[in-house]
């Protein structure tokens, strides 16, 4: 994609191809126009569509560009943030929402691969979130005492039973979490996609938002070479944003997250190493990643950018450290690599926000942009739909809140991984 074999990696060599889409010319009107082609956009688009809504989507560069398309695939439920400390920060109402919602979500990512016979590669076999040490178990045990008292299908693995269904020690235990599996992200959004377009959704790409602006009652949204006009307006482009909606991205500070793939292991070593095919990551500060794709190639990643130095140290680090977590498969090659940009809030939780009237969005997915994406999208078309009002949705309206020293705290995120990592490709 972008003739950068970096920025979309396995996902693009092994992804069904896009559906044909062209870019934006002459004037269109439509009900609702979306911003951006992710799993956000194209859910709302589809769910909108389906409620006999005109919508036009707008995608700048190609469908799955941004983080939709350069993810790691793991559908997971919920946040980063322990699930008894949301009504503390939202308030017990949109505290509880929250939680029930992405608790779900994967559910609903589930049911549309389904339902639109998206070949995608889901995997729905659940997660598992590895503790590195006492302290991660710990944290673990807490999450898990969590989320059980609220009825998900959490549960807590000793170290034995997280060795067999891992393939290594390397871990004091694991919270395997049933409600989630893998996707292969950029096959999903594509399949997003297709069923928009078949839902009568008009599609665009290549076509960058350059300026927006309210006439009467209705939004009149530019590109270089055409306007939509509408009465809603969707902003879904999370961590990837740019203008006319910068506060969005000011908001966001990226963290930069790359992967590795393998060559397809041996039938041998796909038994042994995460046999149940769950997808996986672990506790540590500069955490690591991995899963297997359909024909058994083992994707690993960690914090950090393929571009400058970082591309050879966090490539040293990435084989040093899958030989010590899985010593039988020292020497295998990489098929591919990529990387992508997170969009991180203050607290690791998501925003909705009222960008002006009748023009809104959900945005900082935080590393989990799957099934909070795809659920949000519903959501938004929900609400312009009429189904739901403004005080029931699942966060409440805030103010996009730039981020202090935003581009240092990028920077050393950047640099800090890469020193991380060439310390520890050397012990």
């Amino acid at each position: 994609m972008q003739n950068d074999p970096r920025s979309h990696g396995l996902w693009e060599l092994t992804a069904p191809p896009a559906s044909e889409t062209h870019a934006l010319a002459g004037s269109v009107e439509a009900d609702v126009v979306v911003v951006g082609g992710g799993f956000t956009g194209f859910s709302a688009a589809l769910h909108l569509a389906e409620r006999g809504s005109r919508v036009v989507l707008l995608e700048g560069k190609e469908i799955g560009f941004g983080g939709s398309g350069r993810n790691v695939g793991l559908v997971n439920a919920g946040m980063w943030t322990m699930p008894d400390e949301l009504p503390g920060v939202l308030g017990q109402l949109y505290g509880d929402r929250l939680l029930d919602l992405l608790g779900n979500a994967p559910k609903l990512v589930f049911e549309l691969v389904e339902k639109h016979a998206i070949n995608c590669e889901i995997n729905p076999a659940g997660t598992l979130h590895c503790a590195v040490g006492r302290s991660g178990l710990e944290e673990l045990e807490t999450r898990a005492e969590q989320w059980a008292r609220r009825g998900a299908p959490v549960t807590l693995l000793d170290a034995a039973e997280t060795a067999r269904r891992v393939g290594t020690d390397a871990y004091a235990g694991a919270l395997l979490d049933m409600r989630a599996g893998t996707i292969q992200p950029l096959a999903y959004v594509r399949g997003l996609a297709k069923a928009a377009i078949a839902a009568g959704v008009q599609v665009h790409t290549a076509s960058p938002v350059v300026g927006a602006e309210r006439t009467g009652k209705r939004w009149t949204v530019k590109t270089d070479r055409g306007s939509v006009s509408a009465d809603w307006v969707i902003v879904a482009t999370n961590a990837y944003t740019v203008a006319p909606w910068a506060e969005v991205r000011a908001e966001l500070v990226h963290l930069p997250y790359f992967n590795f793939a393998t060559k397809p292991l041996s039938p041998e070593l796909q038994r042994k190493i995460l046999p149940g095919r769950e997808g996986a990551w672990d506790t540590a500060e500069i955490l690591s990643s991995f899963r297997f794709d359909k024909l058994g190639r083992l994707v690993f990643g960690s914090v950090g950018a393929l571009r400058g130095t970082g591309a050879a140290i966090h490539k040293a680090w990435a084989r040093r450290s899958l030989k010590k977590l899985f010593p039988e498969i020292d020497g295998v090659e990489f098929e591919a690599e990529w990387y992508g940009m997170i969009g991180m809030t203050v607290d690791n939780l998501p925003r909705f926000h009222r960008l002006a009237e009748n023009v809104i969005g959900f945005s900082g997915y935080n590393g989990r942009g799957i099934a909070p994406g795809t659920v949000f999208g519903k959501v938004l078309a929900r609400h312009i739909a009429g189904e739901i009002v403004e005080g029931d949705l699942p966060l409440p309206v805030t103010e996009p809140m730039a981020q202090s020293f935003r581009p240092i705290r990028e920077g050393y995120y950047e640099v800090g991984a890469q020193l991380a990592h060439l310390v520890q490709a050397r012990i």
